[in-house]
């Protein structure tokens, strides 16, 4: 069964709220830099739960969310899952601890030399050239966490 996820990217003065990794135990994230988002629950739309993963990860409340795509990340031995990409300029409050890692706000010119997810830099790349055509990426990874194949589909009718 494929699950489902959200991933979003606050932006202020050309700065991207990242998540480093470096706070739960075994996680197959440890020691990336990250979206902030999360599984969706129960009767939640996905709208519903990047709001909710934004405000539980880094106590912001977003305002206008763009989802600007979706990815299809493939595993070795793992069960698939659906992310989709949203990102916001408009968020109030004040940042708090996250649970699950560092937060830091990055210049738009240092994101792509974080340790990032190979497959993020393709759908990053794209969205620090302000590309706003929604995207559909088939991301293949072993279970090394080596990138294998990245497809670019039309739309997301897969």
């Amino acid at each position: 069964m494929m699950k489902e996820t959200s991933c979003g990217y606050l932006i202020r003065n050309h700065q991207w709220l990242m998540l480093l990794r470096n706070k739960k135990k075994n996680d197959v994230n440890e020691g990336k830099w990250i979206g902030i988002g999360g599984k969706r629950e129960a009767g939640e739309t996905m709208l519903e739960c990047m709001h909710r993963e934004i405000l539980e990860e880094t106590g912001l409340n977003a305002g206008h969310l763009e989802l600007r795509g979706t990815l299809y990340f493939q595993y070795e031995q793992m069960d698939p899952e659906k992310i989709y990409v949203y990102t916001t300029e408009f968020f109030n409050g004040t940042i708090a601890e996250c649970p699950e890692g560092t937060l830091q706000w990055i210049p738009e010119s240092d994101i792509l030399s974080l340790d990032l997810w190979e497959g993020d830099r393709v759908f990053l790349t794209r969205l620090l050239q302000k590309d706003h055509h929604r995207f559909c990426y088939i991301l293949s990874y072993d279970r090394q966490g080596n990138l294998l194949k990245v497809e670019e589909k039309e739309n997301d009718n897969i």
